[in-house]
Protein backbone atom coordinates (compact mmCIF):
# COMPACT_ATOMS: atom_id res chain seq x y z
CA UNK A 1 0.00 0.00 0.00
CA UNK A 2 1.47 3.31 -0.72
CA UNK A 3 1.26 5.97 1.72
CA UNK A 4 2.27 9.85 1.66
CA UNK A 5 3.71 11.45 4.49
CA UNK A 6 1.59 14.90 5.61
CA UNK A 7 2.36 15.18 9.34
CA UNK A 8 5.01 14.73 11.56
CA UNK A 9 5.24 15.54 15.23
CA UNK A 10 8.02 15.47 17.55
CA UNK A 11 8.45 15.07 20.88
CA UNK A 12 11.83 15.08 22.47
CA UNK A 13 12.30 15.27 26.30
CA UNK A 14 15.81 16.03 28.60
CA UNK A 15 16.32 15.75 32.04
CA UNK A 16 18.69 18.09 33.99
CA UNK A 17 20.55 17.62 37.33
CA UNK A 18 21.21 21.15 38.75
CA UNK A 19 23.95 22.66 41.35
CA UNK A 20 20.56 23.25 43.92
CA UNK A 21 20.21 19.49 43.81
CA UNK A 22 16.94 19.86 41.46
CA UNK A 23 15.82 18.19 38.54
CA UNK A 24 14.86 20.52 35.31
CA UNK A 25 13.00 18.24 32.97
CA UNK A 26 11.94 20.08 29.70
CA UNK A 27 9.56 18.74 27.01
CA UNK A 28 9.45 19.87 23.66
CA UNK A 29 6.82 19.54 21.10
CA UNK A 30 7.07 20.46 17.38
CA UNK A 31 4.22 19.65 14.47
CA UNK A 32 5.46 19.55 10.92
CA UNK A 33 3.86 19.44 7.54
CA UNK A 34 5.10 18.03 4.44
CA UNK A 35 3.52 20.63 2.00
CA UNK A 36 3.03 24.41 1.84
CA UNK A 37 0.14 25.72 3.29
CA UNK A 38 -1.94 28.94 4.75
CA UNK A 39 -2.49 28.58 8.81
CA UNK A 40 -4.38 31.72 10.13
CA UNK A 41 -3.32 34.19 7.23
CA UNK A 42 0.49 33.15 7.65
CA UNK A 43 2.10 30.93 5.07
CA UNK A 44 3.80 27.64 5.90
CA UNK A 45 6.39 25.93 4.36
CA UNK A 46 6.62 22.22 3.88
CA UNK A 47 9.12 21.65 6.80
CA UNK A 48 8.47 24.48 9.00
CA UNK A 49 6.69 24.24 12.45
CA UNK A 50 2.73 24.68 12.72
CA UNK A 51 3.14 24.02 16.80
CA UNK A 52 6.23 24.66 18.61
CA UNK A 53 5.57 24.06 22.76
CA UNK A 54 8.10 24.20 25.12
CA UNK A 55 7.44 22.90 29.01
CA UNK A 56 10.10 22.85 31.72
CA UNK A 57 9.13 21.62 35.15
CA UNK A 58 11.97 21.53 37.96
CA UNK A 59 11.13 18.98 40.57
CA UNK A 60 13.19 17.84 43.81
CA UNK A 61 13.93 14.44 44.76
CA UNK A 62 10.46 13.84 46.07
CA UNK A 63 8.81 14.45 43.06
CA UNK A 64 7.37 17.47 44.38
CA UNK A 65 7.09 19.99 41.46
CA UNK A 66 8.93 22.97 42.91
CA UNK A 67 8.66 25.44 39.42
CA UNK A 68 7.01 25.05 36.24
CA UNK A 69 6.97 27.47 33.09
CA UNK A 70 5.56 26.97 29.92
CA UNK A 71 5.73 28.51 26.68
CA UNK A 72 4.47 29.06 22.74
CA UNK A 73 7.33 29.88 20.21
CA UNK A 74 5.05 29.09 17.50
CA UNK A 75 1.44 28.73 17.13
CA UNK A 76 -1.48 28.33 14.68
CA UNK A 77 -3.35 31.53 16.14
CA UNK A 78 -1.10 34.58 17.39
CA UNK A 79 -1.75 36.21 19.96
CA UNK A 80 -4.37 33.52 21.14
CA UNK A 81 -2.52 30.27 21.58
CA UNK A 82 0.40 32.07 23.03
CA UNK A 83 -1.30 33.55 26.30
CA UNK A 84 -1.82 30.19 28.26
CA UNK A 85 1.79 29.73 29.24
CA UNK A 86 1.50 31.45 32.75
CA UNK A 87 -1.63 28.78 33.54
CA UNK A 88 1.05 26.11 33.58
CA UNK A 89 2.57 27.28 37.14
CA UNK A 90 -1.04 25.47 38.73
CA UNK A 91 1.63 22.39 38.21
CA UNK A 92 3.69 23.84 40.97
CA UNK A 93 3.05 21.74 44.60
CA UNK A 94 2.02 19.01 42.93
CA UNK A 95 4.02 15.54 43.40
CA UNK A 96 4.53 13.04 40.51
CA UNK A 97 2.48 10.04 42.22
CA UNK A 98 -0.57 8.14 41.26
CA UNK A 99 -3.18 10.03 40.29
CA UNK A 100 -1.26 12.98 38.92
CA UNK A 101 -2.41 12.59 35.51
CA UNK A 102 -5.85 12.82 36.72
CA UNK A 103 -4.86 16.32 38.60
CA UNK A 104 -3.92 17.94 35.49
CA UNK A 105 -6.73 16.96 33.41
CA UNK A 106 -8.97 18.63 35.54
CA UNK A 107 -6.32 21.78 35.99
CA UNK A 108 -5.97 21.51 32.08
CA UNK A 109 -8.54 19.88 30.31
CA UNK A 110 -10.73 21.80 27.77
CA UNK A 111 -10.78 24.90 27.41
CA UNK A 112 -8.63 25.34 30.75
CA UNK A 113 -5.27 24.92 29.09
CA UNK A 114 -2.96 23.88 25.84
CA UNK A 115 -3.99 20.82 24.41
CA UNK A 116 -0.38 20.43 22.86
CA UNK A 117 1.40 21.76 26.53
CA UNK A 118 -0.93 19.44 28.12
CA UNK A 119 -0.29 16.72 25.95
CA UNK A 120 3.64 16.92 27.17
CA UNK A 121 2.73 17.06 30.85
CA UNK A 122 2.68 12.81 31.15
CA UNK A 123 6.33 13.09 28.90
CA UNK A 124 7.67 15.19 31.07
CA UNK A 125 6.56 13.41 34.43
CA UNK A 126 7.74 9.81 33.01
CA UNK A 127 11.06 11.63 31.86
CA UNK A 128 11.61 12.97 35.35
CA UNK A 129 11.56 9.22 37.01
CA UNK A 130 14.25 8.32 33.59
CA UNK A 131 16.40 11.06 34.76
CA UNK A 132 16.39 10.99 38.55
CA UNK A 133 16.04 6.92 38.58
CA UNK A 134 20.11 6.29 39.32
CA UNK A 135 20.03 8.45 42.14
CA UNK A 136 16.82 7.63 43.71
CA UNK A 137 17.73 4.23 43.54
CA UNK A 138 20.94 4.34 45.27
CA UNK A 139 20.73 4.17 48.25
CA UNK A 140 19.44 0.63 48.41
CA UNK A 141 17.46 1.46 51.34
CA UNK A 142 14.20 1.76 49.31
CA UNK A 143 12.42 -0.33 46.95
CA UNK A 144 13.42 0.98 43.57
CA UNK A 145 10.34 3.16 42.66
CA UNK A 146 9.53 1.34 39.20
CA UNK A 147 8.71 -1.83 40.62
CA UNK A 148 5.13 -3.01 40.26
CA UNK A 149 5.06 0.26 37.64
CA UNK A 150 5.05 -2.06 34.84
CA UNK A 151 4.10 -5.79 33.78
CA UNK A 152 7.87 -6.47 33.87
CA UNK A 153 8.63 -5.60 36.88
CA UNK A 154 6.15 -6.79 38.97
CA UNK A 155 7.83 -7.50 42.59
CA UNK A 156 6.14 -11.25 42.37
CA UNK A 157 7.82 -11.52 38.82
CA UNK A 158 11.00 -13.12 37.18
CA UNK A 159 12.84 -10.02 36.29
CA UNK A 160 12.71 -8.77 39.86
CA UNK A 161 13.50 -11.90 41.15
CA UNK A 162 16.71 -11.68 39.02
CA UNK A 163 17.64 -8.48 39.01
CA UNK A 164 16.12 -6.97 42.23
CA UNK A 165 16.07 -10.48 44.10
CA UNK A 166 16.19 -8.18 47.39
CA UNK A 167 12.85 -6.93 46.34
CA UNK A 168 11.30 -9.99 45.10
CA UNK A 169 8.07 -11.25 46.99
CA UNK A 170 6.37 -14.65 45.36
CA UNK A 171 2.97 -14.67 44.78
CA UNK A 172 1.00 -16.40 47.64
CA UNK A 173 -0.95 -19.67 46.52
CA UNK A 174 -4.66 -19.55 47.52
CA UNK A 175 -4.95 -21.76 50.08
CA UNK A 176 -1.12 -21.54 51.86
CA UNK A 177 -1.05 -21.88 55.32
CA UNK A 178 2.61 -21.96 55.39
Amino acid sequence: MERQLLHVRRIELSGFRREDGLYDIEGVLKDTKTYDRQSSGVARLAGDAIHQMRLRITVNTAFLIVDAHAESEVVPYPGFCDIIGPEYKKLIGLTLKAGFTRETRTLFGGTNGCTHLTELIGGVATAAFQTMSEEINASNDQQPFQLDGCHALRTDGEAVREFYPKWYRPKEIAGDQS
